[in-house]
């Protein structure tokens, strides 16, 4: 099968189309033809080890400490048809149209992939009758995130809600996810993605290179800061008494303040990892197949171009997913 190999730590031109083995299914697992999966900002960083030193670290010890070695394919999320299935598989069958995410055992910048009918990282559904693949490719990552921040906020009709960084991979889901809950929703971002994120819902838009929105004097139930780079005290300012903090991509300074705050206040702070069940990503197909939820696609690539994809991401600015068809 074709698949874009991780040849080493580095730029985008480290990803290399080549020939490798196409999987077979162990007795609990299914084969996907994948159709589309997705660049995120993730990605890139794993791509390029461009992250903090201690998680730098640790996936050199699970990838491999001079270059990719454990895991060489690339890519957390798909859709795609399920092609054959393990004797031991009851849910799927041959034919099915899945969505899932993989989690770090990635694999998806491929043509096929074997998942098991349960895994241990990641989850695994029948997508939603009403999407394409490409739609569907993008929600198991950044509908999932959002959906375990949102559910952690426990959103009730009427507060207000500010979300920055919302016209990204987790963003925009989030903005979504709030308007479905009834909340009053401020969405943060750059200029060019302020209309966009109008017709997914959002009340009020902040261009953060013209509004600091921690200087405004408005305050807030809920704050969410998916990009985790709005100032901690500026956020607790604006952060209204019984209000929840959340943040997605936490320094571990935040992590620590967050905890303090928890102990100390009225204020809750909910920062770190993300997890999801099955049953997550089945309620997210509920609300798509009902109309509430949608993705929003800024580019495709084809798997040939998967490195110009990556470019693209890196360079900041992209309104939603980034997409690359498969098959």
């Amino acid at each position: 099968m074709k698949a874009m190999v991780w040849t080493a730590y580095g730029p985008p031109d480290v990803l290399q189309l080549r020939e490798v083995e196409t999987p077979t299914p162990k007795d609990n697992e299914v084969r996907i033809r994948i159709h589309a999966t997705t660049v995120t900002a993730g990605d890139c960083e794993m791509r390029s080890l461009s992250l903090p030193l201690f998680l730098g670290l640790f996936m050199r010890l699970y990838v491999g400490i001079r270059k990719p070695t454990r895991k060489t394919i690339l890519g957390m999320e798909l859709a795609g048809e399920i092609e054959s299935v393990g004797r031991d598989v009851i849910r799927f069958s041959k034919g099915d149209q899945v969505f899932a995410a993989t989690g770090l055992s990635q694999g998806t910048y491929a043509e096929y992939v074997c998942l098991a009918e349960e895994p241990e990282e990641g989850v695994l559904a029948t997508k939603p009758a009403n999407m394409s693949y490409e739609e569907a490719a993008a929600v198991p990552m950044g509908g999932l995130e959002a959906w375990f921040y949102v559910r952690k906020a426990d959103i009730q009709g009427g507060e207000r809600v500010l979300i920055n960084g919302a016209g990204g991979t987790i963003g925009t889901f989030a903005v979504q996810l709030a308007k479905h809950f009834g909340a009053e929703v401020t969405a943060v971002d750059s200029a060019g993605k302020l209309d966009m994120l109008r017709t997914i819902g959002a009340d009020q838009v902040i261009d953060y290179t013209k509004v600091d929105f921690t200087a405004s004097g408005e305050a807030y139930d809920v704050i969410f800061d998916v990009v985790g780079k709005a100032s901690y005290s500026g956020s607790m300012r604006s952060l209204a008494q019984q209000g929840r903090y959340l943040s997605a991509n936490p320094t571990l300074s935040k992590m620590v303040r967050g905890r303090w705050t928890t102990r100390t206040s009225s204020r809750e702070a909910i920062v770190g990892g993300a997890s999801s069940t099955v049953e997550d990503l089945l309620f997210l197909r509920e609300l798509i197949e009902a109309g509430h939820i949608k993705t929003v696609i800024d580019r495709v690539y084809p798997l040939e171009q998967i490195s110009e994809a990556h470019r693209y991401v890196e360079k900041g600015g992209k309104k939603g997913h980034v997409i690359i068809t498969v098959a």
